[in-house]
């Protein structure tokens, strides 16, 4: 089994499952086309989806619209099965910025067709994901700001305090279909910007004045 790692202070760890929630911003539901769901948006990535800091995002033959979407990681710490909101802080190790890498031209076929995103969503190289942030750093996650900049120019500016559901909810939530293991990556969410990009560019997404994860884009 492949053993993909990310930094963290005390080393590197084992990356596992990476669970993603979408449209967990207003606006960037709205920027989409839709409204914000009765339900929890859910999906996943593999682990050869996992870049690190200075890799490349490669764009697959099937797509020509990639898009850049800036995330708050959640790192999973310790095992959390059916945890209850006011216990799932316990279980974090720490936090990350991240990029879930989308193939939006798949995406909108997808769901026009009423078919999962598993493709758009999981394809090699579209979860990039920088040093682990140790949850001591980080007293309040629901006030960071996240950044993303496209060859030095701001395409996404967005608070943490817009995310429509909180992380105790989250882990939680997810806790209650999936077993979280240390390792596991919960991806947030992402605020509106989102955009296109193109082989060359080079992305850098940040936590402001915590964390930075910088990417450059290619063609497989």
């Amino acid at each position: 089994m492949r053993q993909l790692k990310i930094q963290s202070t005390t080393g590197t760890i084992p990356v596992g499952k990476m669970l993603c929630l979408g449209k967990n911003y207003e606006k960037h539901a709205k920027e989409m086309g839709g409204e914000v769901p009765p339900d929890p948006v859910i999906f996943l990535k593999p682990s050869t989806a996992l870049v690190g800091n200075g890799g490349t995002v490669l764009i697959p033959a099937i797509s020509d619209d990639l898009h850049h979407e800036v995330e708050l990681v959640v790192v999973v710490g310790s095992t959390a099965r059916d945890v209850a909101p006011e216990q799932a802080m316990d279980h974090i190790l720490g936090y990350a910025v991240g990029l879930d890498m989308t193939l939006r031209d798949v995406q909108s076929v997808a769901k026009q067709r009423g078919e999962p995103w598993a493709v758009a969503k999981g394809f090699d190289t579209s979860a990039p994901i920088g040093d682990i942030v140790p949850k001591e750093r980080v007293p309040d996650p629901h006030n960071l700001m996240l950044k993303l900049t496209v060859n030095g120019q701001v395409r996404q500016h967005g608070a943490t305090a817009a995310m429509i559901l909180k992380i105790p909810y989250i882990i939680s939530y997810l806790s209650r279909i999936y077993t979280l293991e240390p390792g596991d990556c919960i991806f947030t969410g992402t605020p509106e910007g989102v955009s296109r990009v193109q082989p060359g560019d080079m992305l850098v997404a940040e936590i402001e004045g915590l964390a930075t994860l910088s990417v450059g884009v290619g063609r497989r």
